[in-house]
């Protein structure tokens, strides 16, 4: 495309051209491209970014100030918005051409740019639409291509009974993978053919660079570096007064050659091309243009009107951006109405795929504690989990919509991705906050899993994600956490640890939650005893710590001392106190449930004083120094695991698998000696092979003469060693014709063409060319021992129907019945020695050809047959 658009700047005089783009989606591509294009090739190119369709008719306006011709980069809806601001801004009276880029009429990927949409600004685009111009990928109109669109429909009809939408029709892409399926396969076989290796993938790429073949749309190339060559059509409105478009030029990237199948109609005044600069100069600065009588006051002002421009362009520099701010904030892309959620399973369990909390755990202080459950709903077809609001009326304040915009900009791999808000719902949840939903549970459901072996690389792995997530958090726009437990460390499908529940504190606990004494053990102590206090980033880092200590014990915050039956009371009360030693009431934690350098990193995050505590880039780095030798998530640990067991592994399996491949092939080679491949392949699957009947086959039939008397005076050895060396010589010689070696037996040959596989009336013929080469070889063989032996060949041919399967299960043989045999046999015993004896069946078949020399023997009396009419073949003509 790219290079077809610097062909038509060239072709038409135009060096500037203006980019009108969108930064999403598909049409990001082209349009890098071609402002990569266009400036490669010493074109000057101005680039406007189209964010909001609210901005077209001031970018439009920038672009009429900056160039002529357009190019625009954006779906077809935002094209016709265009089209409508262009009309409006008198944009399309002849002097600038547009230009769009759409591969191929679908309009579900790239958007319904058609005039005629049956809508209030039809008749506004129809005349629009005169100064616009389409670029597509050639559509093919050759019936084959035709025929191959309406089968891809009729299979998807029939075999996933899937109809495309409209607009969503067999597409260009379809008629590539076909095309890369036909270049795959004429690699192979041409690396077949070659004896080469299929598997050696960059033989294979080789094959299928910088060559040309007939695809199903027409010639398709392939450079040298491996892009398919594209064929592309410019499309215009050839017919004004019914807004048709037609192509009017085609471009060949082979030979990168336009070919204009009618003149393009400029619809300006003069019908002439359009300048892509303004003679005077977009701002006048041609000084042709302007009268000289007096420069000093030009350039005066032209120095304050430009200063005037800059002093504008910053204003509306500053407003755009606060009028960009305000419409972000104002907007309400995070409001979920009730009715788009779907309930199924309203309550769903927050560990339900790790264990089964139905019995309930027990508190340090013995009592039961309940399992947990979320609140979930299908939205747009995935589960969303749902938390409460708690707040009679939700004002929407800027304050509140500015919190919003927040939730919507988080995005990282270790925290739950906001969804949106409902405020609609019916009483008892009429204020709901919506994120993901992780189905793997929470931290806390891990390490009260006593199932889950986690020893201290899989413990790191946990805490790095942990750390990564809140040290995200307090990067961003939130900035805080403020509700960090090892509750709301929740576990997505992947085994990856995302912080939660943060975001909108006033609204997520109900009053009475507050009282909650076991949601206290996290929180820091200063915010302990100022419990109005706002919270803080050393809060966060201070509720780290202690989920430190629950991973290295898997226990619950302050476990040692809940065991030894002090409540969470007495606990409170005594982080509350201010201790009057250096060293505060802090979790007892064995030295051995973690290293060292662990313990040193909990005991950092809870120091009493904040400013003593470490920041979370500083505990971030330390536990990665920690990580080192593994890596961050649980899913990679057990990778990097099984990748290790594997490679120690792969070896062998590639020693086992070379050896089994080797004595594979060594066996269906055995196997395609002894069978026809054909039918030895229905063997290999299992199938049965029925025997088969074959309407005209040529069977031959051959001995040699005096084969007895030899045997009679040659050793057993010396006559093995003779049949051995004849039908050695025999067998290469067959290969060379299409023909089946039957069986041997003592100095008898016998071989058949036309099965298995049916040729036709050509058997007669391969078979006659073989018994004429036999014949021959025969005349130049020497008996190794009686080397003044001349062996007399008798052969006999004959053409016939017969029947053709396999004969035992042990030791199975490819056998052949019917009286064609037998009359084959006759003709080999009553012919005469070097000579070729045919019927006249064989005989009037080759005679069709009329390449053979065949002489007339008479009619000759055959056992079980009678008088027979039969031939000597002679040789070829």
């Amino acid at each position: 495309m790219v290079s077809f658009f610097k062909q038509l700047a060239f072709f038409f005089d135009w060096k500037l051209v203006v980019i009108l783009r969108v930064d999403f989606d598909f049409f990001v591509l082209p349009s890098n491209a071609l402002e990569n294009g266009l400036r490669e090739a010493g074109f000057r190119s101005y680039v406007i970014h189209l964010e909001w369709f609210d901005e077209v008719q001031p970018a439009l306006e920038e672009a009429a100030l900056n160039g002529r011709i357009i190019f625009i980069s954006a779906d077809g809806n935002l094209v016709r918005k265009i089209m409508i601001s262009a009309y409006h801004l008198g944009m399309v009276s002849g002097d600038y051409v547009f230009f769009s880029y759409h591969p191929f009429n679908n309009t579900k990927s790239f958007g319904r740019d058609s005039w005629n949409q049956g809508d209030e600004y039809d008749d506004i685009l129809k005349v629009a639409y005169r100064a616009l111009m389409t670029i597509r990928l050639f559509e093919p109109t050759t019936d084959e291509y035709v025929a191959f669109q309406h089968e891809i429909n009729d299979r998807m009809q029939r075999y996933y009974n899937f109809t495309p939408e409209p607009g969503d029709e067999v597409n260009f892409f379809a008629t590539s993978f076909h095309d890369a399926l036909i270049l795959y396969s004429l690699a192979i076989n041409e690396t077949l053919h070659e004896g080469g290796d299929i598997r050696d993938g960059m033989a294979l790429r080789e094959k299928m660079w910088n060559r040309t073949f007939q695809g199903i749309g027409g010639e398709v190339g392939i450079t040298a570096n491996g892009d398919r060559v594209a064929v592309y059509s410019l499309w215009d409105m050839t017919d004004t007064e019914n807004g048709v478009f037609e192509v009017v030029a085609d471009y060949y990237g082979i030979t990168q050659e336009i070919k204009f199948r009618k003149p393009i109609i400029w619809h300006g005044g003069n019908g002439e091309v359009p300048r892509d600069t303004p003679i005077c100069g977009f701002y006048n600065e041609n000084p042709e243009c302007n009268p000289k009588e007096n420069n000093t006051v030009l350039l005066v002002s032209t120095i304050l009107a430009a200063c005037l421009v800059i002093i504008s362009v910053c204003v509306m520099f500053v407003v755009y951006r606060r009028m960009k701010l305000n419409s972000e904030i104002m907007n309400m892309s995070w409001k979920i109405r009730y009715d788009e959620l779907i309930f199924t399973n309203t309550f769903r369990s927050t560990s339900s795929s790790i264990r089964s909390l139905s019995m309930g755990s027990l508190d340090a202080d013995g009592t039961n504690r309940k399992q947990i459950f979320t609140k979930v709903a299908q939205y747009e077809g995935r589960m969303v989990a749902l938390k409460p609001l708690y707040a009679e009326k939700l004002e929407l304040t800027m304050t509140l919509l500015k919190e919003f915009r927040k939730l919507r900009r988080m995005e990282h791999s270790n925290v739950v991705r906001f969804v949106g808000a409902c405020i609609d719902g019916p009483d008892n949840s009429k204020n709901t906050f919506i994120t993901e939903y992780c189905s793997k549970g929470s931290l806390q459901d891990i390490l009260e899993n006593d199932a889950l072996k986690l020893d201290a690389d899989f413990k790191r792995s946990l805490l790095l994600d942990v750390v990564q997530g809140l040290n995200y958090i307090h990067h961003s726009e939130m900035g805080v956490h403020g509700r960090l437990r090892s509750s709301n460390c929740v576990v997505d499908s992947r085994f990856v640890i995302k912080l939660a529940d943060f975001g909108l504190l006033t609204y997520r606990d109900k009053p009475s939650e507050q009282a909650d004494m076991t949601k206290m053990l996290w929180k820091a102590p200063e915010l302990l005893r100022q419990p109005s206090k706002a919270v803080t980033k050393e809060g966060d880092v201070y509720a780290v710590g202690i989920i430190i200590q629950e991973v290295v014990t898997r226990g619950l915050p302050f476990d040692q001392e809940r065991h030894a039956n002090m409540d969470i009371k007495a606990i409170l009360e005594k982080l509350i106190t201010i201790p009057q030693s250096s060293k505060p009431f802090r979790p007892k934690v064995p030295a051995g449930d973690c290293s060292s350098e662990m313990h040193a990193i909990m005991a950092k995050c809870w120091e009493e004083a904040p400013s003593d505590r470490p920041s979370s880039d500083a505990v971030l780095s330390d536990m990665k120094r920690m990580c080192k030798g593994g890596s961050g998530g649980i899913l990679d640990n057990l990778l990097n695991r099984m990748e290790a067991y594997a490679n120690n592994l792969e070896g062998l399996v590639e020693e086992r698998t070379s050896a089994f491949l080797e004595e594979k092939k060594r066996a269906e080679t055995l196997l395609y000696e002894v069978l026809p491949k054909s039918v030895a392949d229905q063997l290999k699957t299992g199938s049965p092979v029925h025997p088969e009947a074959y309407d005209s086959v040529t069977i031959f039939f051959s001995d040699i003469v005096g084969f007895t008397e030899l045997s009679s005076r040659s050793t057993p050895m010396q006559v093995v060693a003779l049949l051995n060396d004849l039908y050695t010589c025999f067998d290469e010689t067959i290969g060379n014709f299409d023909v089946y070696k039957v069986e041997t037996i003592g100095d008898a040959y016998m071989v058949v063409s036309g099965l298995p596989i049916r040729n036709g009336n050509a058997h007669a013929t391969h078979v006659a060319k073989m018994a004429l080469a036999l014949l021959a070889s025969v005349g130049t063989f020497k008996v190794s021992h009686r080397p003044d032996w001349k062996l007399l060949l008798r052969a006999g041919i004959h053409s016939g129907a017969c029947v053709a399967g396999v004969v035992g299960l042990k030791m199975p043989r490819y056998c052949l019945f019917g009286d064609t045999v037998n009359t084959a046999s006759r003709m080999e015993s009553n012919g005469e020695p070097l000579k070729i004896h045919i019927s006249s069946s064989t005989s009037a078949i080759l005679r069709e050809s009329d390449v053979f020399n065949i002489e007339e023997r008479g009619e000759i009396e055959m056992k079980g047959k009678g008088k027979q009419l039969t031939y000597w073949l002679l040789g070829q003509k």
